[in-house]
């Protein structure tokens, strides 16, 4: 045990972290308009026919002609950057909605008292700490796209990991893997899947059986991935990493006296209540995008009464909750205007004829993979999930239905090589806040989770693999 306390400790003088060079998100798509406007002068211009089939619009692949090219100006070029905004608007209302719902709901104090009390009641229980905890952390990711959200809890899970023996990897993995396990899956995420699938013209939300299963399959890879190196640690103190914490910051939170009231009950009770609403809604009535935004106003609404919130309360916190996803919302409207650029350019089909030209002959199959490695590439560049969706599905779903692919195969590819990215990728804005709040270099955390990041990147082919071959659909 002395070995332990002596390892809690910080180790010699301060060292200060080393730079990491940010990639702005605006510029790096910026340059990619920049790359799509050029692109308009260079690339032979053609379309396909359009037909519409059961309700939503497909390629006729015997219908390619070629035409005449034309450029856009560099003046179009900047006019797209607004005309994206106009065309993306539903998606990005939507988004600002939600945003605004997490900040009236964060208002209330429920999400805190929730995670503070779970905490407390686990602290003597520590083998159902980290299944626990990774759960709820998953569920919100699944469901709500929890994921700038969960940096708040870092703080709170890393000094109870320490109470328990673990470390700070522990604790910040409890929160960042636990949420990446949801927002891959995607059971409902708004922000991946839902943007996606809106894209794809596929019912909302639709496939959720199998992404519940892949779910189940992924947070349980993730649970035991943190608890093997959990037990490793608690075991003998010096394979973990402890970097700024101390053991006796865990008093704070395991001695709070706050505790969940009968509002926050009554406020949980209406948030599940939402989610079986929304899922008949979806499934009985096809609901869309603007039917899922007007329930969450209604629960916002009700929440804001229910944890006693004026107006005014109520609506600095929506607008607050909302100012969060701003950037994000700016994010997808500037990625709509890449499409606006290569539409007008005439130069999306083209490529889709030269691509599934080039792959007819090769089996669907390998297709898939190509399709699920592409997306992956892409997250590395483009590591916001929504503006991710808004600047590959466009040109994802009329690919597949060339190589006879699913819609919904393709939106799986692109949720799980998204949801992957986000627990590596140095260009995951939330991952590496996440290691600035736990203190832990990047570096340390790539090789530690790399072997998680397999083994996920494995479930995820072999997903995709079996999608393709089950027609996931509907279509």
């Amino acid at each position: 045990m002395a070995l332990a306390e002596k390892a809690y400790e910080p180790k010699g003088k301060e060292v200060k972290p080393k730079k990491e060079r940010k990639i702005n998100v605006f510029a790096l798509l910026l340059g990619v308009l920049v790359v799509a406007t050029l692109l308009t002068y260079v690339l032979p211009a053609g379309d396909y026919a359009r037909v519409e089939v059961d309700g939503r619009t497909e390629i006729d692949p015997d219908t390619f002609t070629s035409a005449e090219n034309t450029p856009v100006s560099p003046f179009g070029m900047v006019k797209a950057l607004h005309t994206g905004m106009v065309e993306a608007a539903n998606i990005i209302f939507f988004v600002l909605i939600i945003g605004g719902f997490f900040g009236v709901l964060t208002a209330t104090g429920t999400i805190n008292l929730l995670i503070t009390t779970l905490a407390k009641r686990l602290a003597s229980r520590e083998k159902l700490l980290i299944p626990v905890m990774m759960l709820f952390f998953a569920v919100g990711g699944s469901l709500m796209g929890m994921a700038e959200e969960t940096l708040a809890y870092i703080p709170l899970l890393i000094p109870l990991a320490l109470a328990l023996g673990f470390d700070v990897l522990t604790g910040t993995a409890i929160v960042i893997l636990g949420a990446a396990a949801g927002f891959t899956t995607a059971v409902m995420n708004p922000f991946t899947v839902g943007v996606a699938q809106g894209i794809a013209e596929l019912p909302m939300f639709s496939g959720m059986g199998y992404r519940l299963v892949l779910f189940v399959i992924v947070y349980a890879v993730s649970v035991i991935f943190v608890y093997r190196h959990a037990m490793k640690v608690k075991k003998d103190p010096s394979k973990g990493f402890f970097g700024k914490y101390t053991k006796e910051e865990a008093d704070v939170l395991l001695h709070s006296k706050e505790r969940l009231q009968t509002k926050h009950k009554l406020i949980l009770g209406a948030f599940l209540l939402n989610y079986v609403v929304l899922a008949f809604g979806v499934i009985k009535f096809q609901w869309y995008i603007t039917e899922i935004a007007a329930l969450f106003v209604v629960l916002t609404i009700v929440i804001g009464i229910i944890g006693r919130l004026s107006a005014d309360q109520m609506a600095k916190s929506f607008v607050e909750g909302s100012s969060l996803l701003i950037g994000g919302a700016l994010i997808i409207g500037v990625s709509r205007a890449t499409l606006v650029v290569l539409n007008e350019g005439h130069i999306i089909d083209p490529m889709l004829f030269g691509v599934s030209d080039t792959l007819k002959n090769i089996p669907a199959f390998w297709s898939v993979i190509g399709m699920y490695n592409f997306q992956a590439l892409i997250h590395f560049i483009l590591a916001s999930g929504s503006g991710h969706a808004m600047l590959t599905m466009p040109i994802m779903t009329p690919l597949a239905d060339l190589l006879d692919i699913t819609r919904q195969t393709a939106v799986l590819s692109f949720s799980f090589a998204d949801g992957i990215g986000n627990i590596i990728f140095p260009t995951a804005g939330t991952l590496m806040a996440g290691l600035a709040i736990a203190g832990i270099p990047w570096t340390k955390w790539a090789k530690w989770v790399l072997p998680l990041v397999f083994i996920q990147y494995l479930i995820g082919l072999a997903a995709v693999v079996i999608a393709h071959l089950i027609d996931y659909g509907p279509f």
